[in-house]
This record gives structure tokens, sequence and C-alpha cells, in this order.
């Protein structure tokens, strides 16, 4: 038999596959529960916030970035692979080139120049979502523990005494820096609430606390840790940020929609770190300040401990401006 119909016979099977191939290929993307709304989103959640949708379009860009340079790969290597196939007459080796000075800079440069832009619009957009104004319409002390979460509304709640409140001498939020408060009124006796972990409320997405803000006005939550890193994610708002003992971290933003939300702690933090999940609902302002008012009313008045005090190098990090922020990504 000669070489050339072998060749042909081995390349029968393939021919044979590849239906299969795009067959299978197309099931896999028909199969993934994704209506035609969620394919400009690439995979993220519909924005909640009046920040998020900045941080929608630093992931659409970059998988705008990554897919333009996926094309121009795989359309070398086709070129490769269609024009500089073997010769089915010719067997000799073809002429070995050792080196391509313009090629070589090419691959140098691109990836250079792709890394730079994509690192300019991070930074860029980093820096204006973790801007806090000086006067927050609300103030949220989230406190991370093993294995749930704790807020202090710290503000004013209507009915309760209007005397003023030192929070810096307040021990239960004593470990925050004055700069993480700032912006919270003199009388902010607050309220709080806690969860545990799989105690679940009729009407809430998953079981944990539920944290109540109101729509269309800022937020600043100050995030703080009892024992280990967590990471505080609400999952809508397309924005998540390191709980660090012994460090304050702080991010502002503005819920824009109504509705109850996921959130989950998004760092490994121990055995029962799946189970560290929590609700955000989103109503109106005056259902938000009926809220604080029925907390008072169940006894949850004042502050639980906000965590592990910030010390050394950290506290001067913090308190000689604006609080140092941890990442605005994940690990899990």
């Amino acid at each position: 038999m000669s070489p050339n119909g072998s060749d042909r016979k081995s390349r029968r099977p393939m021919r044979r596959r590849l239906p299969q191939a795009l067959a299978a290929g197309l099931v896999l993307v028909t199969a993934t529960g994704c209506s035609y709304k969620d394919f400009p989103r690439l995979g993220m959640p519909s924005p909640a916030t009046e920040q998020a949708p900045r941080i929608l379009s630093l992931w659409q860009g970059s998988w705008a970035a990554a897919l333009a340079t996926g094309v121009l790969v795989w359309g070398l290597i086709l070129w490769s692979v269609i024009f500089h196939r073997r010769s089915r007459t010719k067997v000799e080796v073809p002429p070995q080139t050792r080196y391509n000075m313009p090629i070589e800079a090419l691959y140098t440069v691109v990836p250079l120049v792709i890394v730079a832009v994509l690192f300019y619009f991070t930074a860029r957009d980093e820096s204006d979502l973790l801007k806090v104004s000086k006067k927050p319409d609300h103030i949220v002390n989230v406190v991370g523990y093993q294995w749930s979460w704790a807020f202090n509304y710290v503000e004013h709640v209507p009915g309760t005494p209007t005397t003023p409140v030192d929070l810096q001498k307040n021990s239960d939020l004593a470990s925050i820096p004055a700069s993480a408060l700032e912006g919270a009124p003199d009388d902010a006796n607050g309220v709080y609430e806690t969860g545990i972990p799989g105690e679940w409320t009729k009407g809430n997405p998953s079981p944990g606390p539920t944290l109540w803000l109101p729509e269309g006005q800022s937020v600043k939550f100050v995030l703080t840790s009892r024992d280990v890193i967590h990471d505080f994610w609400v999952i809508p708002f397309l924005m998540k940020m390191d709980v660090i003992p012994g460090h304050t971290n702080v991010f502002q933003v503005t819920p824009d929609k109504l509705g109850t939300f996921r959130g989950k702690c998004a760092e490994l933090c121990g055995v029962d770190h799946s189970r560290m999940l929590f609700n955000v609902k989103v109503v109106t302002p005056a259902q938000y300040q009926q809220h604080l008012k029925d907390l008072a009313k169940a006894g949850q008045t004042g502050y639980v401990p906000a965590g592990i005090p910030t010390t050394g190098n950290t506290e001067n990090a913090t308190t000689n401006g604006q609080p140092g922020s941890s990442t605005t990504g994940s690990n899990q």
C-alpha cells in the first residue's frame, strides 16, 4: 500500500470526528443556562450600584482584549499549519532559520504594550472605585468572624437620645481608626445585627444575617475582622474587598436597584468558610429608617465589638490618610 493511501485512511477518522466535536461544542455553549441578555455581561451579574458599571466595563474590555489577542494567535497558528505543512511529494528537511529579529522584537514588544494598556485602565478604575467621600450618607461597620457576619450601623437612629457619642472612646469601635469613621454624626448611638451560619430567614436567597441598605444613598463600608482574613463580597455589587485582622479597609457604594441580593465570604477562612453567607436587602430610605427603629426596639442598640485593634505600621498608614485598601479581587 502506498504512503499516500495510508495517509488518506488515517485522515478519515478525523473527518468523522469533526462534526461530533462541533456538535459537542454547540451543546456546551447552549447548555450553560445563559440567556441572550447575559452574553454582553460575559458572566457577570447585573450591576446593582452606581459604581458597578465601571467594573463591568473593565471586565468587558479585558475580555475584548483577550479575544483579540486570541484571534491573532489562533490565526497565526492556522496560517502556519495550512501554508507550512509538509509537502506530500517532498520529504526533505525545510530551510532552518536560527532567529528572526523582527519577529522576536514583535513578540517582545506586543505583550509589553498589552500589559501596559491593561494596567492603565485597571489603575484608573481602581482609583475611582476606592474614592470615599468625607460625608457619606451612611456608615456601616462590617465585622467578619468565623463563620458569620455582624453589621454595625454607625449613625443616629430616629427616636433614640441625641447625646453626643465619642466613637473613639467606645470600647466596641476603638479598634477602628478615626479616619475610617470620618463623616459619622455626633450622635451616632447606632444599632447592630448579627447572624448564625445556617440560620435561614424566610424570603432570603441565602442563610445568614441580612444587611439593609437604602436605595440611592451613599454607604461607606468599614471592614474589620475579629480573627482571620475574610472577604466581603456582595455579588451584584461587583465589588469585593478583604477583611483583615488588625487592618481597616474602606470602600463606598451607592445602591441603585431595589431587591434582596446574595453575599458571601470570598476568602478561604476555615472549615466552615462555605457557610459564611449573608444577604443584602436594598430598600427605600423610609424602609431603611424604619428598620433601624425596629432594631432599636428589639434592644439591638450600640455596637458589637469590631475586631482586633489596628497597630504598628498598619496604624500609621491608616491614620495618616485614607484607610489602605486590599485587592478588589478574590481567591474564591
